[in-house]
């Protein structure tokens, strides 16, 4: 329980990291560039991606696999469907219940999170 508290810990820092990148080229693609608010949204959503990726790989879970293809592959999976899920959530908050974008991308990202730990925990860094 304690290992997987850790993992959790670091996967929550790693996922920080990750907002900062997903959160900054969202808003330099909306806001700067003027593209439409849910394809900035999925790039920033697949630069932090990547940048987690690596980032869990090595620190989070340690993981030796060599078929890195592979397991990036379902880790991009993963990412997809909270991907989908992001934005459904978005929309929801944002244009159901009036909530501003921003306001509306940091709750989506919350719930996403969990979904992404226990994918990752269970199907992508298993041994």
């Amino acid at each position: 329980m304690k290992d997987l508290i850790i993992k959790f810990f670091k996967f929550g820092v790693v996922g920080a990291s990750g907002v900062i990148v997903d959160f900054g080229i969202t808003w330099l693609l909306k806001e700067k560039a003027k593209i439409n608010q849910y394809i900035a949204n999925s790039t920033g959503f697949g630069c932090a991606v990547l940048s987690n990726y690596v980032l869990n790989r090595v620190w989070t879970f340690h993981s030796h696999d060599s078929a890195i293809g592979m397991q990036f592959t379902k880790f991009f999976v993963v990412a997809l469907i909270g991907l989908g899920m992001n934005n459904a959530l978005i929309y929801w908050f944002n244009e159901r219940q009036k909530l501003s974008f921003y306001l509306s991308k940091a709750i989506a990202t919350a719930i996403v999170m969990v979904w992404n730990f226990g994918a990752n925990y269970l199907f992508t860094f298993t041994s």
